[in-house]
């Protein structure tokens, strides 16, 4: 193995030395990914980039990104060595190579964030919506009752409340004009 390795002249044993050892990173990180391993001490706190439900930003330098420049950048700049290419020409191919593998890689995980729903309900998102009265409402907010509504894509049952002077009754289109403190929406009646 040494006379192997002896054998190549020092740009080659560069490239080498950087295919390999980023290539064992890079296995280990992704055998770390798989399998739930914690690896804080190795890319920061994640949680210290999320804001709010907008996910992660797409983040061009991280270590598997850089695991993944590394890796490209010496395998392409091996195969273009082996193929006869000038020094000059397998720096710059093997630099775009690892540069368009880190923008892949930043792509598909801010890609992947994206897909990432909390699930969590805004009340926020019912106003203004159109609903229809699922268990009678209370006049001038005697009683609470139930709508039907469509909130963040998905059909729900909330309990509201109206300022009308007659119940809403069950299969009355409603509109959501506000919401109480306490998360109650106040209701309209449509087409009066």
């Amino acid at each position: 193995m040494a006379q192997w390795f002896e054998a190549f002249s020092l740009f080659e044993k560069i490239y080498w030395a950087i295919a390999g050892i980023s290539s064992v990173i890079l296995f280990i990180l992704l055998i770390l990914t798989l399998i739930g391993g914690e690896t804080d001490g190795l890319e920061g706190d994640v949680d210290v980039e999320i804001e709010g439900d907008t996910g992660i930003e797409f983040q061009f330098l991280s270590l598997k990104n850089l695991m993944g420049f590394f890796t490209i950048f010496g395998w392409s700049g091996i195969a273009c060595l082996e193929g006869g290419l000038s020094m000059g020409l397998t720096l710059l191919i093997s630099l775009l190579c690892g540069l368009l593998m880190m923008f892949a890689m930043a792509s598909l995980f801010y890609y992947l964030g994206k897909l990432q729903s909390s699930g969590t309900l805004k009340i926020k998102n019912a106003l203004h919506q159109t609903g229809e009265v699922y268990i009678t409402i209370g006049a001038n907010r005697s009683e609470i009752g139930k709508v039907s509504i469509k909130v963040q894509g998905t059909l729900r049952e909330m309990e509201a409340i109206t300022d009308e002077e007659k119940d809403l009754v069950m299969g009355n289109v409603v509109r959501v004009k506000d919401i109480t403190d306490n998360g109650l929406l106040i209701v309209e009646l449509l087409n009066k």
